[in-house]
């Protein structure tokens, strides 16, 4: 034994002798063999030891390690030669060329960056070590997805001048199903209940078309997050999650979940106080409370409490106000006594407002917009108002506000507006199909800022078998300082009313008109406008109902009306297109003035309101109630100006137009006086990442009808469908479909249960 102790001794002193094993000599020259890609120099600057110093054995073990230590090498030598040292060392290659094949949940761009940020790049040395460390990231990660039987293999290909192709071989393998969920230690809830706020599933009827079923880390600890949020707004003060165990069966196909819960007691909130600096009235602090004596602890509701305070105290320009809840337990009693702490900090003041990102857009374009004003204090309100008025606009794709403060100062800020600019000019020439206009022809040419003034000019040309449409509008939103908007429009509209489902006539009508916008407060504007028309009317006789030819017969064929129109508006959607909170209330009214060849009025009011649910649902309710009638020499609305019912854009599931009443001699819709229409809307999520801004489904119930006057407008009369619906916003215009059921129906109604149009509807 004592004889091999020193034979393995000898051994670790003849291993480390290369680096120990100089006496001390002054180097009178050095050499550097190997290199190839390395320069000299570079080496040289890595080297503790220059010529004409004294080289030493610790100065060898330096050298070794600082040359090893820039990865550059594989193997490192030293030795002697005379007064001369030489250093001979075998550079690792460079990696050539990086491939990889079968990353489909992972995207190729999120592995490059991924390769990047640990040197595993094309043009730097390979590090084999480093690659390790590649695939035991990327093992984490598809372990992350619920692909635990990923694999991942590793191809190193050597090629001329030291090179080498490195190949990244995946095969992800399906994700892991869920095939129970357990929660133990639950009491006060079912368990189905709890488990009705994850995420997380079993496999279900749908799992071919979404994820249920399948098991990912992130989205477990999100669910964990939600159980936690669940019973601490509902007073469970001292709940937790003791431990979670994931089980994977041994073919790494199937996961068992469970989660182990302690619930602990119920709590009541006892005493609410406000305390701290109260520059607004304690009164008034109280009145924004979420939470009250005797009612149920939630977390939620006294987060909400504090964030409506710290909103109160920022409409007064306190923006970076604190509130903070400290709660006081009484365990005996199970109370919670709670304290909101107010800590405004300084009034803040806006010294400068900066935009930038307008490549296109003027900019007062977008400082008109902008409610909160320089040198006023910094209104949390104005500013996210602000944000929503340039969304709204549909110049700018995005649009970003920082507040930096002030360099010196601690009451004063910059307010900064970065937007991207959008695509605001449009041409468009094609063809599309409708179920309602048959084929369409289109070509339209639209500028939404018109040369960075913010003012909309289009015009269009639309050909259909149902209409011919020539149209031509300038509108100029800023037409006043104040914010009055003009819009000039002039346009001809030829009508074959065969072609859509309607009884027979033609009508050809031109005309010219201008509109003007008041606003009256930030979210109410009244319009009027003025717009001539000369319209004339045909018939086919055979296929024109009896009451068309009478009316004619009464008050002519060819008519100039000037139509005075006014509205007023409500608005406080979020977004003008696809919407998803806020509300839209519309009131208008279009009358032929006396002394011309008709004198008829119409009568509108149109209401829309957008409800954010939970998981990105959206609630939608509508409804449109419209009348009109003839008065003076006019016995009743001309018929072509009736009201009609059915279709993608009213009353899905019966056939376009054919609601109301009709024409028993040639059983086709006459339409009629007054229009009653409801729709109900759910709005899900868009299924596919960056879609939600061009496609929105929906499952709806729609209810109305189309009566011949105001007066016969009679519940029992509606009809109703339900069904699902898409719509997507394509280059080439607005793509609607829905399949809708009628539920409450008439056996003369005409249905129609898939229904869509494609390209530009009117």
């Amino acid at each position: 034994m004592r004889l091999s102790h020193w034979f393995l001794l000898c051994l670790m002193l003849l291993a480390v002798a290369p680096a120990y094993a100089f006496k001390p000599f002054v180097v009178a020259d050095i050499q550097v063999k190997g290199l190839q890609r390395i320069s000299l120099g570079t080496t040289f600057n890595y080297l503790p030891v220059k010529v004409g110093e004294t080289f030493t054995g610790e100065k060898a073990s330096a050298a070794i390690r600082a040359l090893f230590k820039t990865g550059f090498f594989e193997d490192v030598r030293l030795y002697r030669q005379g007064r001369e040292l030489v250093i001979e060392v075998e550079e690792r290659p460079s990696i050539a060329k990086i491939e990889i094949f079968g990353n489909e949940d992972l995207g190729s761009e999120d592995l490059d960056t991924a390769l990047k940020q640990v040197g595993l790049v094309e043009g730097r040395v390979f590090n084999r070590s480093i690659l390790d460390q590649v695939q035991q990231e990327l093992h984490r990660q598809y372990f992350s997805l619920g692909k635990y039987a990923v694999k991942i293999e590793t191809t190193i290909k050597p090629l001329a001048r030291n090179r080498v192709e490195v190949a990244l071989d995946i095969s992800e393998g399906k994700a892991a199903q869920i095939r129970q969920i357990n929660i133990v230690g639950a009491k006060a809830f079912p368990e189905s209940r709890l488990l009705g706020e994850f995420q997380l599933s079993t496999p279900t009827m749908v799992s071919f078309i979404d994820s249920s079923g399948k098991y990912a880390k992130q989205q477990l600890l999100g669910d964990l997050e939600k159980l936690r949020s669940f019973y601490l707004d509902r007073g469970y003060l001292h709940f937790d999650i003791e431990s979670t165990q994931v089980s994977i069966t041994p073919t790494k196909r199937d996961v068992y979940i469970t989660i182990n819960v302690s619930e602990g007691e119920r709590y009541h909130v006892g005493k609410v106080q406000v305390a701290g600096d109260l520059v607004v009235p304690e009164s008034e602090l109280h009145a924004l409370l979420q939470v009250s004596d005797g009612q149920i602890f939630s977390r939620r509701d006294v987060a909400e409490s504090s964030s409506r305070i710290s909103e109160r105290l920022g409409i007064d320009g306190y923006a970076f106000a604190n509130v903070n809840a400290a709660p006081q337990i009484d365990e005996e009693k199970r109370i919670v006594d709670l304290t909101f702490f107010v800590d405004p900090g300084n009034r803040v003041y806006v010294r400068r407002i900066n935009i930038t990102g307008n490549t296109k857009t003027r900019d007062e374009v977008v400082r008109r917009e902008i409610r909160q004003m320089e040198g006023g204090w910094l209104s949390t309100p104005l500013v996210d108002r602000s944000k929503i008025r340039l969304q709204r606009l549909g110049f700018f794709e995005g649009v970003n506000i920082e507040t930096p403060p002030v360099p010196g100062t601690n009451d004063q800020v910059d307010l900064n507006f970065d937007v991207t600019e959008g695509s605001t000019g449009n041409f468009s020439a094609g063809m599309g199909y409708g179920q309602t206009q048959g084929i369409l022809f289109n070509m339209s040419v639209t500028f939404q800022n018109f040369l960075g003034t913010g003012n909309r000019v289009s015009a269009e040309m639309n050909n259909s078998q149902v209409n011919t449409i020539y149209k031509f509008l300038h509108t100029d939103p800023y037409f006043t300082d104040d914010g009055v908007s003009r819009t000039l429009s002039v346009h001809y509209r030829s009508t074959d009313a065969n072609a859509a489902n309607l009884a027979s006539y033609l009508s050809d009508t031109y005309g010219a008109g201008v509109n003007f916008g008041v606003p009256l407060s930030e979210f109410n504007r009244i319009s009027a406008g003025l717009d001539f028309k000369n319209t004339r009317i045909s018939t086919v006789t055979d296929a024109t109902p009896p009451s068309y030819i009478d009316w004619l017969d009464e008050n002519g064929s060819a008519f100039n009306t000037f139509l005075l129109s006014s509205s007023w508006s409500y608005d406080t959607r979020n977004r003008a297109i696809f919407a998803d909170r806020g509300y839209f209330n519309q009131l208008s009214a279009s009358v032929a003035v006396p002394g011309l060849d008709l004198s008829y009025y119409k009568l509108s009011y149109r209401v829309k309101s957008y409800h954010p649910l939970f998981w990105g649902l959206v609630w939608y309710m509508g409804a449109t109630v419209a009348s009109g009638d003839g008065y003076g020499n006019t016995s009743s609305l001309p018929f072509w100006e009736h009201y009609f019912a059915g279709g993608v854009s009213s009353v899905r599931g019966f056939r376009a137009n054919t609601l109301g009443p009709r024409e028993q001699s040639i059983d086709r819709p006459v339409g009629g006086s007054a229009k009653l229409v409801s729709n109900f809307e759910l709005y899900f999520p868009a299924p596919f990442e960056g879609a939600e801004k061009s496609l929105r489904l929906s499952a709806f119930i729609d209810a109305g009808n189309v009566f011949g006057t105001f007066r016969d407008i009679a519940a029992e009369e509606l009809r109703v469908s339900a069904g699902v619906s898409a719509i997507w916003l394509s280059p080439v215009g607005a793509l609607a479909f829905s399949w809708g059921w009628p539920v409450i129906f008439d056996d003369d109604d005409q249905k129609e249960l898939f229904q869509f149009t494609i390209g530009t509807g009117f």
